[in-house]
């Protein structure tokens, strides 16, 4: 007997969900033994998959392509050491379009560089998309991404978040050690 799933995805993320010649759906099918039915009208997708674990496992998957991941990065969330946080904009700043894209540009900064910066301190990868900004790493490195990131869109100055990020990594390697 299967568990199924349904989750809606945005139009224009079918595309990277299905990949060239169906070649992201049957890897991921493949991968976590799953099957994918994928309305591409409407964004339905239904995962079934005898395995609960792996239904669950398939559905984050799917989830973070949805939420703009690519497909590579969102099949990092079949190791067990991976996990995904989405943060959603309108919870915290509110329904104003304006200010949630002015939070995102914040986020992003120029031509990427303050989600880079933060993606490489951490050890995560970071995608902002919609009304929301998806996170994928471990869970202490996503954790730490998530606060650098809630500190921008609380109006934090950047050079606040880079010192935080700092402070907190030079205390991690000191345990470490």
């Amino acid at each position: 007997m299967f568990d199924e799933e349904q989750i809606n995805v945005p139009k224009d993320r079918i595309a990277a969900l299905i990949g060239k010649v169906g070649s992201t759906k049957k890897q991921i099918e493949e991968l976590t033994k799953s099957k994918l039915n994928i309305d591409s009208k409407t964004g339905e997708v239904l995962i079934e998959n005898k395995d609960v674990f792996m239904l669950h496992k398939t559905e984050e998957i799917v989830k973070a392509i949805a939420r703009g991941f690519s497909p590579e990065k969102s099949l990092l969330l079949l190791d067990e050491e991976f996990f995904m946080d989405i943060i959603p904009l309108k919870e915290i700043i509110g329904k104003s379009e304006k200010e949630i894209h002015t939070k995102k540009a914040r986020v992003i900064g120029r031509q990427g560089t303050i989600r880079a910066e933060i993606e490489e301190k951490t050890g995560t990868y970071i995608s902002v998309y919609g009304n929301t900004i998806g996170i994928i790493g471990n869970a202490l490195n996503m954790d730490l991404a998530k606060q650098a990131i809630e500190m921008l869109l609380n109006g934090a100055k950047i050079e606040s978040m880079r010192v935080f990020l700092d402070k907190r990594i030079s205390k991690s390697k000191e345990f470490k050690l």
